[in-house]
């Protein structure tokens, strides 16, 4: 019904920056929100950022200040602007959209992000 496809490089430096998408496509009537959580090995998977469709914002303490989450609505599309890279970051990064009337919640496949020292 609904499918998220995320995009963005995967190998980044320490104190760099990447670029992360996520497309939403599909039977969409409104999305209420989206955006990414991450997993390390070993770990739970956690909420990095979140953005509404009204443009409130919700970040994890780790990567305040560091990441940026905008949505192009007219597109369905949320991206993350990932700077200031940690090798702490590196994690597969899922997206995620909350959709329709029933709030259905969706994801992505997951994206690998490796940060180097």
């Amino acid at each position: 019904q609904v499918q998220l496809v995320e995009s963005g490089g995967g190998l980044g430096q320490a104190g760099g920056a990447l670029r992360r998408s996520c497309a939403a496509s599909g039977t969409i009537l409104s999305i209420d929100a989206m955006g990414w959580s991450r997993q390390a090995p070993g770990k739970q998977r956690d909420l990095v950022a979140s953005i509404t469709s009204g443009g409130s914002t919700n970040y994890a303490d780790y990567v305040k200040g560091r990441f940026t989450i905008s949505r192009d609505n007219a597109k369905n599309t949320v991206y993350l602007q990932m700077n200031s890279l940690k090798p702490e970051d590196t994690a597969v990064y899922y997206c995620y959209a909350v959709v329709g009337i029933r709030a259905a919640s969706y994801w992505g496949q997951g994206t690998q992000v490796t940060v180097s020292s």
